[in-house]
């Protein structure tokens, strides 16, 4: 079986729509690698060298030259995800980063159980401890477990008395 390469010709009109698209800083992954299909189809390779120079399968890459000849540009978008969209927006988290970046300035240290406490309270956001760990983990966020320790608010004045009082009680030398 003899198979008939696929070939993209486009339009002065349709190599700017592409540059547009291909410049969208929102575009998701799998988006640009159908238009960077497109675009190397335009330039006139083939299936199986635009396979290679993307390190995608030639099926992947054929189907996405499909869309774009059945669909257009239209035809290279992800189809819309199946399931309950998500609790969140966007703006949730950005308000709960500006919010620890300025408790962070104040030396506040927060738990998990109260970030989550504080969204539901603040953004009406009802989210579960453990998911916006992961939330927050996406987003670069990075912890410690901190130690059950109020030694950062000693007084100096009142430690040192304490040693003192402590080495005239040893026994021994």
């Amino acid at each position: 079986m003899v198979m008939t390469p696929l070939r993209v010709e486009f339009s002065p009109a349709q190599v700017a729509e592409l540059r547009r698209r291909l410049r969208c800083r929102e575009l998701v992954p799998n988006e640009r690698m159908r238009l960077e299909c497109v675009r190397l189809a335009a330039q006139g390779r083939t299936a199986p060298e635009i396979a290679m120079v993307l390190e995608k399968h030639v099926v992947t890459v054929r189907g996405a030259l499909h869309r774009f000849l059945d669909g257009g540009f239209e035809a290279l978008a992800d189809a819309p995800r199946p399931g309950r969209p998500p609790r969140w927006k966007r703006e949730d988290l950005d308000a709960l980063e500006d919010m620890l970046d300025a408790s962070a300035a104040e030396g506040r240290i927060w738990t998990l159980p109260a970030l989550a406490e504080w969204l539901r309270r603040e953004r009406g956001v009802d989210l579960d401890s453990s998911w916006l760990s992961v939330l927050l983990h996406r987003d670069g966020f990075r912890w410690k477990r901190t130690r059950d320790s109020i030694r950062h608010q000693a007084d100096p004045a009142l430690q040192a008395a304490a040693w003192e009082r402590l080495e005239g009680l040893r026994l021994y030398g």
